[in-house]
């Protein structure tokens, strides 16, 4: 196993990383560890040698594995609402802000760190602390979606966030679909697919101001 670089070796002792760098290269570790291997069956041996650290060192930063393991679900799972969020301000055409919300699900799962596995395919689902963060994630897509619907349409909360939970429903779905598919459709082709169906649905409600 090949460790994550852990800084400039000088006169053959390696050099001391600033806190945040270690903690940030621990998290890199623990991530491919936690994707390859899934929570249960990763050790703290196992990101510690990934990163080419001593267990001492490792739980200097984090206590525990689920520690870790909550770190990097906060890190990314504040990264996608985030992405929805910018995909919502990005522009004030709303069939772009359809076809930007179903890319950032798309970028999300075809990254080449697989942390979409961690957020959407976590073998921890049942355990209380992890799924409060899952359904954070669901929850602030939502709204980001709720808030732009409301604005430009003037529907009902209760009907925007139908409408934004099938969006997000649609979008999160259908590029899990596509990547365990294998990829048969090329990326963009297959986001401007899914964008197209949400938008014929979602632009059959006239923005406010003007007649159905």
């Amino acid at each position: 196993m090949t460790a994550v670089g852990n800084g400039a070796q000088t006169a053959g002792r390696p050099t001391r990383l600033p806190r945040s760098a270690r903690r940030k290269q621990l998290l890199a570790a623990a991530q491919e560890v936690f994707v390859a291997q899934g929570y249960h069956a990763a050790a703290m041996d196992d990101i510690a040698e990934r990163a080419g650290v001593s267990k001492p060192v490792l739980y200097q930063h984090f206590p525990g594995k689920m520690e870790l393991y909550l770190a990097l679900l906060d890190t990314h799972c504040d990264a996608i609402v985030a992405n929805v969020q910018g995909a919502m301000s990005s522009t004030s055409d709303n069939k772009e802000r359809v076809s930007a919300a179903v890319r950032a699900y798309f970028d999300f799962v075809d990254h080449e760190s697989e942390a979409f596995r961690l957020v959407f395919e976590s073998d921890l689902r049942n355990d209380p602390a992890v799924r409060q963060r899952v359904e954070r994630v669901e929850q602030g897509c939502i709204a980001a979606i709720t808030d732009t619907i409301i604005s430009d349409t003037g529907v009902s909360r209760s009907h925007a966030e139908l409408l934004a939970s099938g969006l997000v429903g649609a979008a999160e779905t259908a590029a899990q679909f596509w990547l365990a598919g294998g990829r048969q459709v090329p990326k963009a082709e297959a986001e401007a697919l899914v964008a197209a169906l949400s938008w014929r649905g979602i632009a059959s409600f006239p923005l406010q101001g003007e007649s159905a």
